[in-house]
């Protein structure tokens, strides 16, 4: 008898773990961003709603280090091709993230040494930057409601060239109305690199003793997330700002299309 009890009383304590488990999880919009840009351009982002304490929406994505619209933008209209039997980016992604409803869990996924699965029927890219953002989506706290209609990803490219050749580029992603990554580029009328590109290679060179372009233009891309408002950034006369540390180079061009960019979202 006192065996038997002992096992119910197990049960009901593993069973209460799962409804314990279940419930921890609460209801909003979360939101990773890789690191760092991959050796082929692109940093992934990964966003999550919950909604009765389970995944009912997964979104993968990627903005890229060449001044251009985000991945699935690209994929849908065919900039980028993959030419894969299996569907283009954009197609496999959401199978990917049809997979993580349905699993509820991103540590489930089976994800091979290579960052491929073989579990995920017409899938063959790579998988794990998004099960590693997935993880480290859910372990963060949800974000908080914020002033824009509408989410999503928000791109515009100036209309003109500067007197170097670059037309600056904005690239914002916004999460439950809150703006949760700024992404700020210039393309060249003569094309190859972007400007962010060029710094990083030393071909865009400014020898400012706050750093290269590509070095600066986080801080500002930082500023505008804590602000939430392109409006707000502090711009003199002269395009410049003494409102940021450690950013000595125009921003009055990033304002610009940023404000551009999140029209849509307004």
């Amino acid at each position: 008898m006192k065996k038997i009890t002992a096992a119910l009383i197990l049960i009901a304590l593993v069973f209460g773990a799962v409804s314990v488990g279940a419930q921890a999880r609460r209801d909003g919009f979360y939101f990773a961003e890789g690191s760092e840009f991959s050796r082929s351009g692109w940093k992934y982002q990964a966003v999550i709603e919950v909604k009765g304490g389970k995944i009912v929406k997964a979104e993968w994505n990627g903005i890229n280090n060449l001044g251009q619209p985000d991945k699935k933008t690209q994929a849908a209209a065919g900039v980028y091709r993959m030419n894969a039997p299996q569907g283009e980016w954009h197609v496999q992604a959401a199978r990917v993230e049809a997979e993580l409803i349905r699993l509820q869990d991103p540590t489930k996924f089976v994800v091979k040494a290579d960052a491929k699965t073989d579990a995920i029927s017409g899938v063959s890219i790579t998988i794990k930057e998004f099960t590693d953002l997935a993880v480290q989506a859910l372990a963060s706290a949800p974000v908080a409601k914020g002033m824009y209609k509408k989410d999503g990803w928000f791109y515009f490219k100036s209309p003109t060239f500067d007197n170097s050749g670059f037309a600056s580029t904005a690239l914002i992603t916004v999460v439950n109305g809150t703006i949760v990554s700024a992404n700020w580029n210039a393309v060249h009328r003569a094309g190859g690199d972007s400007k962010f590109v060029r710094a990083v290679k030393g071909a865009y060179k400014m020898n400012a003793k706050q750093g290269e372009w590509h070095v600066q233009a986080p801080r500002v891309e930082a500023e505008l997330v804590k602000l939430q408002d392109p409006a707000k950034l502090s711009v003199k006369s002269d395009g410049k700002t003494d409102a940021i540390s450690g950013v000595s180079i125009t921003i009055a061009e990033f304002k610009t299309v940023a404000a551009e960019a999140l029209k849509a979202a307004r």
